[in-house]
């Protein structure tokens, strides 16, 4: 399989297939904003979908051992993290889980910590709970980001935080974290007893100079005390499929999880979610690679672009994630004017930085995992809006 090359060039018509990314916005609006790509998922899993559906019957279904195996497979192949079937439980997507997760280990009242500019639905999922947010900011230095452990570790301590959700890697600043930063984050949350939630949901995605390690990977104590969020669904583009693997290697965190899932019913699985995901996990390998390639082709082509057109555009340093951090702040613009801009001038429709935070403001986020042809429209589009402001 591995000699198969896959062409990513292709523009996919998405429109009137009932798109959030695309069927929202204006014909005239290029969507360049939710993280799915535009391109098919890979052949092999298009076909043991397309194999299931052939069948015609689509009862009730358990969850093979083949499946697990694909997931055991891959995360000691792609992560060098060996995990136990045990550990998997299946829920219908990562927001969902953390939902779950926030309604077992806390309470209304808890204070949950996260560290923005980050994924909005982490404080969604904290607030529409009535747990209360504590927020201990990344720090924006040259380009890149930064944890503040002083100020982490004070955050614990003086807001009593039980729960701590952690974005590995980093959506929307793209930061890999490195062992040292891991291990100092998994040690304070252990000396002060906080439970770490760690969306590792572009796992897959990260680029190679860089190397994703699962925070429960690095020993025994770090793994008792976090429960990891996977799902296939941005590294093969299978988000409308509904499906995350929660890894936890505690039995008794399992056991109070599991129960909840029961609860309230929420213990089975899509057909086509574990046929997709078995099938992605198995054959996909080299379909990841090669569209890991085109994005960071995608990556260098805007930056390229950006230093020599709109200098005054800082682009952030991403190592993962097909989602670009791009600073505007030199506009001076607020962030309904800039966000205005972007929709109504540059006809572009993007994720505006404050949704992410308060420290988000002035940044602007881009999804890249398009065709050439899409990105290049949308650089000419933005270049237009921008010198006829200027």
């Amino acid at each position: 399989m591995g000699g198969i090359n896959v062409s990513f060039n292709e523009t996919i018509i998405r429109r009137n297939t009932a798109s959030i990314k695309w069927d929202l916005c204006k014909d005239d609006v290029l969507p360049l904003w939710v993280a799915d790509m535009d391109f098919k998922s890979p052949k092999e899993v298009i076909k043991a979908l397309n194999d299931r559906v052939m069948h015609g019957v689509y009862g009730y279904t358990y969850v093979e051992d083949s499946y697990y195996e694909a997931i055991i497979n891959w995360m000691k192949k792609r992560h060098n993290w060996e995990i136990e079937k045990d550990w998997i439980v299946i829920t219908p997507g990562i927001v969902s889980a953390l939902n779950i997760i926030i309604q077992t280990f806390t309470k209304e009242g808890d204070s949950v910590l996260i560290q923005r500019p980050v994924y909005n639905p982490f404080s969604n999922a904290i607030e529409k709970n009535n747990r209360t947010l504590v927020n201990s900011p990344l720090v924006y230095n040259d380009n890149t980001y930064e944890i503040d452990f002083v100020d982490f570790e004070q955050k614990i301590v003086s807001h009593d935080v039980k729960l701590f959700i952690m974005c590995s890697p980093h959506n929307p600043v793209g930061r890999v974290w490195k062992k040292n930063e891991l291990e100092k984050i998994g040690d304070i949350c252990l000396k002060h007893n906080v439970l770490i939630i760690v969306d590792e949901i572009h796992h897959d995605l990260v680029f190679k100079e860089y190397k994703h390690i699962p925070l429960a990977a690095l020993g025994k104590k770090y793994l008792e005390n976090s429960i990891t969020c996977t799902a296939p669904s941005k590294s093969f583009n299978l988000a409308g499929l509904k499906l995350s693997n929660i890894i936890i290697g505690n039995p008794e965190a399992r056991a109070k999880f599991t129960d909840y899932l029961e609860s309230i019913s929420l213990t089975s699985s899509n057909i086509f979610a574990m046929v997709a995901c078995r099938a992605a996990y198995n054959h996909g390998g080299y379909w990841l690679d090669q569209v890991m390639e085109y994005i960071k082709a995608n990556k260098i082509y805007v930056k390229n672009y950006l230093a020599k057109h709109h200098p005054q555009i800082k682009v952030v340093d991403s190592e993962a994630t097909y989602l670009m951090w791009l600073d505007f702040s030199y506009l001076k613009m607020d962030n309904e004017t800039l966000a205005n801009f972007m929709l109504n001038e540059a006809k572009l429709w993007l994720n505006h930085g404050y949704v992410y935070g308060e420290e988000g403001s002035g940044f602007e986020r881009l999804n890249i995992a398009t065709s050439r042809s899409l990105l290049e429209e949308a650089l000419k589009r933005l270049s237009l809006a921008l010198n006829k402001y200027q």
